[in-house]
């Protein structure tokens, strides 16, 4: 049955919500809950929390739905695992089963955002029978390819690292990062935010010169809109506590998901599904060809929407526009 948090769990209030762990087979999972209705199960990214999911919480719950938003394991007050391989994208998905059971329910539709994304829609794609709808917000759904990811990430850089072979080693991000947590934070969500990003034609903050930081190309200056310092210590002082390995658990993931879904080689993900993304998100650049696919990858795909102005972090820079779509959508979708 779920627990109340303790007193410590209340760092991350967000009002009207409800704060809750429950028991998973792969430890406990730490949780947001408002309303009542059809379950719908919120998934961050990195390097995010379940209070990423604030302004979502009371809209979906207004709307008449179960809202759910959870720290992914290794993130917040979620367990983590100690070995690397327990942050693969199965057991992400063995850890949602075990939410939905937890909180009494036999299905759920499933949203992700960044890193969440995947996770949800495989959650869907494992599991149909329980995530019955799935809505990705940033990262595009993707079908399992032959290409080798790390071998794939590892081309992209040039004569530079691409970050998400940066993140590869155990311990060298964490030595960048865990210094001075609230300025890396700082710099990578002002860096990907559409109001407070680097000008057209910068050096991009995903890419890192031989002997540098990624931190040495983030912006400066300002925090972006969607962000008070109240939030960004907030924000600071869980990574703070939990240190950034299990975070980064999922980029040092990739080959074993990629052998882990083998089976699932070029399979369409068929429930109901939105895709919402940020006209200004790296994301929406990179993998244009794979949005572009989703007609065929995504036959269930109610509507696709790219927002003009938005950034990375889209359902925080633009809360009243993805409020606006996810609520119509669930409500196309509802059980």
């Amino acid at each position: 049955m779920p627990q109340p948090a303790t007193a410590a769990e209340h760092s991350t209030t967000v009002p009207g919500a409800v704060h809750r762990s429950v028991d998973v087979p792969g430890g406990r999972i730490h949780l947001l809950e408002q309303g009542t209705g059809p379950l719908v199960l919120m998934i961050h990214g990195f390097p995010e929390t379940s209070y990423s999911w604030r302004h979502q919480l009371s809209a979906v719950a207004a709307a008449g739905f179960r809202a759910v938003a959870i720290d992914v394991r290794g993130y917040g007050r979620s367990s983590a695992t100690g070995p690397v391989e327990g942050y693969r994208m199965t057991a992400h998905v063995s850890d949602n089963v075990g939410v939905v059971h937890a909180l009494g329910e036999e299905t759920a539709t499933v949203i992700g955002h960044d890193w969440g994304s995947p996770i949800a829609a495989n959650s869907a794609l494992l599991r149909p029978d329980m995530f019955t709808a799935v809505a990705m917000l940033g990262v595009p759904y993707a079908p399992w390819s032959a290409v080798r990811p790390r071998e794939g990430f590892a081309r992209i850089g040039g004569s530079e690292e691409f970050y998400v072979s940066y993140f590869q080693e155990p311990g060298r991000a964490e030595a960048e990062i865990e210094p001075d947590v609230r300025g890396w934070l700082a710099g990578f969500y002002t860096s990907l935010s559409g109001d407070t990003m680097p000008p057209p034609g910068s050096k991009s903050p995903f890419f890192v010169p031989a002997g540098a930081a990624m931190r040495d190309r983030f912006t400066g200056g300002a925090l972006p809109s969607w962000l008070s310092e109240a939030e960004l210590d907030l924000l600071s002082a869980e990574f703070e506590r939990t240190g950034l390995t299990g975070a980064l658990g999922r980029y040092r993931n990739v080959d074993r998901d990629w052998e882990d879904l083998a089976a699932w080689d070029g399979a369409r993900l068929s429930c109901p599904a939105l895709f919402v993304a940020g006209a200004l998100d790296s994301s929406t650049t990179w993998m244009a060809d794979v949005i572009a696919e989703h007609r065929t990858t995504l036959p269930g795909l109610v509507s696709s929407h790219i927002l003009d102005g938005c950034g990375h972090w889209i359902q925080q820079e633009c809360p009243a526009e993805v409020n606006a779509l996810l609520t119509k959508w669930l409500h196309t979708v509802r059980p």
